[in-house]
């Protein structure tokens, strides 16, 4: 199949599903990250170390086996229904560990509240690629983006304020409200949507479907450098500057200070990479923004002044907002709605990712302090701008205009 072929596309724009898709991005953004830089702390608390990587592999180990699949199910139930039933299994693990006190079993619904909070996204990925189309692709998807992490800005502040008052069991609770809202709406709005897909294929024949499509595959492997990032970043930092002394109070406002670029860059770049620009020369300067800024990270030794690690983290997520926005609407100028295997197989970035950085994390706190973990990340995300070099560029509306424009001057 020629990349031509690729890029003629069956889609239609559905912007009432859009918006309804918003709602419950932001909603879910929200619940999300009230959990999402406490994890590695329930789980430290929980299993009485801090090498916590090992949780996290075989939670995300179970995602990828799952993502793998997942298009066969969608094939056999709709996505919808996937959506649903992932969801269910998200409420149940959230329901169990307001019950539970730290303990073993509060490990193992923890980490099915992560796997299932995957299959949520994907499943909600993928609706939205039904909904849109290839020419505002950048703007949807920052649209989307700027939404969600709106919802995630709000998050960490408030959940540190509730697990100094309340315990987990009150971060719990407050999570278990969130769901119970977003799923009542999910079941209303979403029920009606019902998309095909083309072929349910063989992992084997999957993968050998993907490597065909070069772009594809380097998009992809942006993609995991980012969840790399995310991965040990949102595992460690925490642990880290609670190390050097640091309070809750203050990593709140840490991190809530490092969560503005989300909210402000990633709408405007999207239009731009539609309009304007394509999204190749902008990832260039994102990878390097964050690496720099990561290097910084290790480099820097401060146990007094939480203003100083404010700005880095916030200097480290300007490139990561960047990168999350262009790999998105480089990726879906690629595919359609039809491509639901290809959008699991593109999800599965964040499972491998997170796979590779446990494993990675484990083996390197066995032999050296957890502050050269910032180190290894920084390397890995200068190693993104190789296939970023290699990337064939979409092409924004002003070029294409300028294309035809240049093509009639010929003639």
């Amino acid at each position: 199949m020629s990349i031509k072929r690729h890029l003629i596309h069956d889609e239609r724009l559905n912007f009432n599903r859009v918006k309804l898709v918003a709602f419950i991005s932001f909603m879910l953004g929200f619940s999300g990250s009230i959990l999402a830089y406490v994890m590695s702390f329930y789980f430290e608390q929980s299993a009485g170390t801090s090498n916590v990587g090992i949780f996290y592999l075989l939670s995300y180990a179970a995602v990828l086996t799952l993502l793998l699949n997942l298009h066969k199910l969608i094939k056999k139930f709709g996505k919808v229904c996937v959506f649903y039933l992932s969801f269910v299994f998200k409420l149940v693990a959230i329901t169990a560990l307001i019950l539970l006190p730290f303990s073993g079993w509060g490990v193992v619904f923890l980490m099915l509240y992560i796997v299932s909070g995957v299959l949520v996204w994907v499943s909600l990925d993928n609706i939205l690629e039904s909904s849109s189309e290839d020419k505002s692709s950048g703007k949807i998807r920052g649209i989307n983006l700027t939404i969600m992490n709106t919802g995630i800005f709000l998050g960490p502040f408030i959940s540190i304020r509730i697990l100094e008052n309340f315990g987990f069991s009150g971060i719990f609770f407050l999570s278990l409200i969130i769901h119970s809202i977003i799923f009542s709406v999910g079941l209303v709005g979403l029920k009606r949507t019902n998309y095909n897909i083309r072929s349910s294929l063989s992992i084997k024949n999957l993968l050998k479907k993907v490597v065909k499509r070069k772009n594809v595959l380097r998009i992809y492997y942006v993609s995991f450098v980012l969840d790399f990032f995310y991965a040990l970043m949102i595992i460690f930092t925490p642990l880290y500057l609670l190390s050097l002394g640091y309070s809750w109070g203050q990593l709140g406002m840490a991190f809530t200070v490092m969560l503005v670029p989300f909210i402000l860059i990633q709408y405007p770049m999207g239009v731009l990479a539609d309009k304007k620009t394509g999204e190749k020369e902008f990832l260039f300067l994102a990878v390097f923004v964050m690496g720099i800024s990561t290097l910084i990270f290790y480099f820097t030794d401060s146990s007094e002044n939480i203003t100083v690690w404010a700005l880095i983290l916030l200097a480290t997520r300007v490139g990561a907002a960047l990168i999350e926005i262009l790999r998105d609407s480089y990726f879906y100028k690629r595919i359609d709605g039809h491509d639901v295997d290809i959008v699991d197989f593109f999800r599965t970035s964040k499972s491998l990712a997170y796979i590779v950085a446990a494993g990675l994390s484990g083996i390197i706190l066995i032999f050296f302090p957890m502050k050269v973990i910032f180190l290894v990340v920084s390397i890995v995300v200068f190693s993104a701008l190789y296939p970023i070099f290699r990337l064939v560029d979409n092409k924004s509306e002003e070029e294409i205009v300028n294309g035809k424009i240049a093509t009639q001057l010929k003639k």
